[in-house]
């Protein structure tokens, strides 16, 4: 490699290193892959999780900027994982947007109590996700 190409690789991997960091939990295959893609290809950093018992292993090993969680989750449930989430000092702070199929009225309410910090109904085109991670993490 000459030596323009290894510093344009090393900022390359900083530029990486510093963008967010979002946690996609979610138990069906497509949808994770679906999400994660198109958030890399948005610029942030992304690890998976396809169960509630893996969300909590990843965001308290990997300290996420953000998680996106499916409520409706094989074992421990979403609703769950949140609540437990919210209620340790190491992941309290991190937001967490509820992505689920779930469109009754009350499950809005309900993802609230649990921790959640927005709700989100599927179907959910990529792109309405990335503007409430934006918004939820500028602010």
């Amino acid at each position: 490699m000459t030596p323009r190409r290894t510093q344009a690789a090393k900022e390359g991997k900083a530029a990486a290193a510093k963008s967010p960091l979002i946690l996609v939990v979610d138990d069906f295959a497509d949808n994770r892959e679906m999400y994660s893609q198109f958030l890399q290809f948005s610029g942030f950093r992304v690890v998976e999780a396809q169960n509630g018992h893996e969300a909590l292993e990843k965001a308290f090993g990997h300290a996420p900027n953000l998680i996106v969680m499916d409520l409706s989750l094989p074992g421990l449930d979403g609703w769950e994982a949140t609540r437990r989430l919210k209620a340790d000092d190491r992941t309290r702070a991190i937001p967490i947007i509820a992505l689920t199929g779930h469109a009754l009225a009350g499950h809005s309410k309900g993802a609230m109590d649990a921790g959640c910090d927005a709700f989100i109904t599927k179907p959910c085109l990529p792109e309405r996700l990335l503007e409430e991670i934006k918004s939820m993490l500028k602010g």
